[in-house]
This record gives structure tokens, sequence and C-alpha cells, in this order.
């Protein structure tokens, strides 16, 4: 069962509810505007690709709901609502599912996409009999536009993972040690991933590497989700918690850091989940390459650098109490808790996308 999918009426979208992991393995549905906004927000689903596949299903659903009769009577009494009603009402709650990852470019690109698509299908229609112009275009062509545009971003996603994996795998050999920060595994996409998918393809072709994946804080998708998915694939995984990495480094245990990514700036900078700055600061002191893996989608070539990446500043609270009994900080102690930090481009080897490995300097203009 894929992590994340449609439901059968193609109105609710089905999740496995990540921060429950790994302690338990539930699958969620979700309907309204409210409940797709807090899972993205909560992190039950994360990851830039999964977001993004999660918020071109989202939106499907939701622009299956405009056809319920329920539905169209609320927007505009008792009669079908036109397609710039459509038009506009999706935008709106596209708008409203952008705000909860800011971070996060795949999500504002699967929202724009499926946009984009139901657009073109109602321009088609309008250019097709000009004299309904101000008129319904037939919003089941458009909610079904949505539709197949989001059965293409996951379908898609799918051979992105594969091509990165391979490219990933090109640059170490059987029984290299790899570390890794944060999750970006098949959880974080939809198989293989992109930081653990040159792992998981290496071990389905007989090709082991020794895996350290740090913890990753404040959140600990290190420890609870990608020594998960990992352990379960019956890959070597050593966790290890955050302020290690540089001993095993200087241990000689590590031949590359592979990481995903939420965004990457055109000059190469890249956000990625708080604490992979630091890694890429150790791994180049320790003369380790230091890789960069996501999709072609993640880059973000009106984005100059990696200063103008907004920066998602999360709740006290998980410093202070989260995965805690108790508090374990004093009350009312002040907490800083960006959910991620930007490396800079001068310290990754190498960007590698379904499109093939960037090095630098950084030309992303042919993607």
């Amino acid at each position: 069962m894929d992590n994340i999918q449609l439901s059968e009426d193609g109105c609710r979208v089905i999740i496995l509810d990540q921060s429950l992991l790994p302690g338990e393995e539930k699958y969620i549905e979700l309907e309204t505007p409210e409940e797709m906004h807090e899972a993205i927000l909560k992190l039950r689903v994360r990851g830039a690709p999964a977001i993004g596949i999660f918020a071109g299903y989202a939106m499907a659903a939701l622009a299956s709901q405009m056809l319920r009769p329920k539905a169209i009577s609320s927007c505009c009494g008792a009669s079908i609502p036109s397609d710039d009603v459509f038009m506009q009402t999706m935008r709106e709650k596209g708008d409203y599912l952008k705000s909860s990852r800011p971070t996060a470019v795949n999500l504002a690109w699967a929202v724009d996409r499926v946009m984009h698509a139901a657009r073109t299908e109602m321009f088609r229609a309008r250019q097709k009999d000009p004299g309904r112009i101000n008129a319904n275009a037939g919003l089941r062509r458009l909610a079904d536009a949505v539709r197949r545009e989001a059965l293409a971003i996951h379908r898609e996603d799918k051979e992105m993972c594969r091509a990165i994996a391979e490219y990933g795998l090109s640059l170490v050999k059987d029984g290299d040690g790899i570390l890794t920060h944060c999750n970006a595994g098949p959880l974080a996409t939809s198989e293989y991933g992109t930081a653990l998918g040159p792992i998981l393809l290496g071990r389905e072709k007989g090709i082991n590497l020794k895996v350290f994946a740090d913890e990753t804080r404040p959140l600990l998708q290190g420890a609870r989700l990608t020594s998960y998915e990992l352990q379960k694939a019956g890959v070597d995984v050593t966790l290890i918690c955050d302020n290690m990495a540089s001993t095993v480094m200087k241990n000689g245990w590590i031949q590359a850091v592979f990481v995903g990514c939420d965004r990457v700036a055109a000059n190469g900078d890249t956000a990625n989940k708080i604490g992979t700055s630091g890694v890429a600061v150790l791994a180049a002191h320790y003369g380790i390459p230091f890789y960069v893996l996501g999709p072609s989608s993640t880059i973000d070539t009106a984005c100059a650098t990696g200063e103008d990446i907004p920066i998602e500043e999360r709740n006290p609270e998980e410093i202070r109490e989260k995965f805690y009994e108790k508090p374990m900080a004093p009350e009312g102690v002040k907490c800083y808790n960006p959910a991620f930090d930007v490396t800079d481009h001068s310290l990754i080897t190498g960007i590698i996308t379904e499109k093939g490995i960037f090095t630098p300097p950084y030309n992303f203009s042919d993607l």
C-alpha cells in the first residue's frame, strides 16, 4: 500500500501517519482543507517529494468534492457553479495548503501544477465553444484534469526516485560508510527515496553500504524514520546522536554524506533539515564528499541564493518537552527552533537529480 493515495471515491487522501512511527503504523483519511493543512504542518506527511505528491492528491480530492450537490448548493445556491467559481475556490484552497510549510518548494510547485492543468482544460473547452466563454466549461472535466495531473506527479516521482538512486549509487562502492541526516527515504517520497535511494537500490543489487543515521533534532526523523526504514530493509544502519557525526568521520567510517533537500537555490545553496549545514562543514574539514539528492522540482531558479529561502520556525515546545515524559528544560526558557538551515553551495560536492549529477559551478538553466 502506498504511503499516500486517493480514496476510491476520490474525495479523500489516505496517508500513513508518520508522526506515529515507529511505534504505530496507522493510515488516516483526510477530507477537509483543515485536516490536510494540519497533516502537513504537524508532519503527518513530510519530505519534499511526498509533500508534493500529497498536495496534488489533496487538490484532486478537494476538486472532486466540488462536484457534490451539497458543495454546489453552498457555493452557488441551487445553480451549478461556473468554471470561474470553481477555479477561484480551488485557488483559495491551494493558497491555504501552501501556507502550511513555506520552505518546501514542492508544495507550491504541486499546487500550481494541478491548477495549471485545470486552467489549461478550461481554456481548451472555451476555445472549442467560444459562445460559452462565461459559462460552465464542465466541472467534471476540470476535476478530472486535476486528478490526472496529481496521478502524474506520483508516477513521475517513482521514476525520479529510481533515476536518482542509480546516479547516487554510481558514486559509492560496496562496503562504503554513508552518513545521512534527517529522513529522505520512501516515507519522504514514493519509493526508494532520494538520499536513501542509492542505499536501498544498492541493497537490491547486492551492494551493501553501512549507514550512520543522525538522530536529527528536534523532531528525530533520523531516529524514528530513517533507522526504521533502513532496518526494515535489512540495511546495516547505526543510529548516532547529531553531535557524534564528527567522531565517526574522524574514525574513517564515512566515505560519503547523502542528504535530501527541501529547496535548492539557483546558485546551489540548499535548505534541508536543521543541522545539515553543520554536517557539511564537518565533511569539508575531513575531506568527505557531501552530496545533496532531490528531484529537479526542488530546484527553485527564481530563488537566487539561500538568503532568499524562507525558513520555517516551529513551536518551542518541540525542544522543551516533545518526546520527553516531562519537560527537560527550565520553564519559560527562550527557545529558537528553526526547522531548516541552508548549506552553502561551496560545501556541496554535487547535487544529484533525476536529470543527472550537477557539480560546481551550478547551472540549472537547462532544467
